[in-house]
């Protein structure tokens, strides 16, 4: 399972590629704006310095909501940096990009996926990653994960070369379901990820050890 973070901050970002298990970086408008990160050239020069950072992919995403100007886009975010993968909203016209941008050999992540022909279509169309965002169905009362098991059912019925990844994972608990699942990826905020680190016994255990140290020596 490839383990991405869902940030565009660069200090988080150093951080969990620091621990030797990040594989790749997510982003979206939201999180650009809530690192206060405005203007074109200033977005398109951030996800340069992310690139910078972590060795694996890194999603960009698109604004536009028409064929033509998502092209534009993911043309020029794509050749910002060979590790940026191009993402695009799960619409009509994002589904004509998807094809597009495969066709061409462009990589791309197919985003705010919410149910499993949404994933289906994104697959046919030849993505590379599709994001379903089981936190924003578990908000509404809807079970996530159930989504995950049955994008992976279809995806292994005819297989599809699509990788799922898990988007708006809010705990430890959702990245190791999904494990469970199959799921190719996930992607989270940091402590999603460290929070795996965590167990009391191991606290304890740890502290023993170096108790009995210090009365030997």
């Amino acid at each position: 399972m490839k383990f991405f973070i869902d940030t565009a901050n660069l200090d988080e970002i150093a951080e969990a590629q620091a621990l030797g298990i990040l594989d790749g970086v997510t982003t979206n408008p939201s999180l650009m704006a809530k690192e206060g990160i405005t203007g074109e050239q200033n977005i398109l020069n951030h996800y340069v310095k992310i690139c910078e950072i972590v060795d694996g992919d890194v999603s960009a995403e698109v604004i536009s909501t028409d064929f033509e100007g998502m092209v534009k886009e993911g043309e020029a975010l794509a050749a910002l940096h060979p590790q940026i993968v191009v993402k695009l909203p799960l619409i009509a016209d994002g589904i004509k990009a998807c094809k597009y941008f495969s066709d061409k050999g462009i990589r791309t992540n197919v985003t705010l996926v919410f149910s499993a022909g949404q994933a289906l279509l994104a697959a046919k169309a030849g993505a590379t990653y599709v994001s379903p965002f089981l936190g924003r169905l578990d908000d509404i009362s809807t079970d996530g994960l159930n989504l995950i098991a049955e994008i992976r059912q279809i995806y292994d019925n005819y297989q599809f070369n699509t990788q799922i990844l898990a988007a708006s994972i809010r705990h430890t608990m959702h990245v190791i379901d999904c494990a469970k699942l199959g799921s190719d990826v996930m992607t989270g905020p940091l402590k999603s990820i460290t929070g795996l680190l965590k167990h009391p016994l191991t606290d304890i255990g740890l502290a023993k050890f170096l108790e009995d140290y210090k009365k030997g020596n």
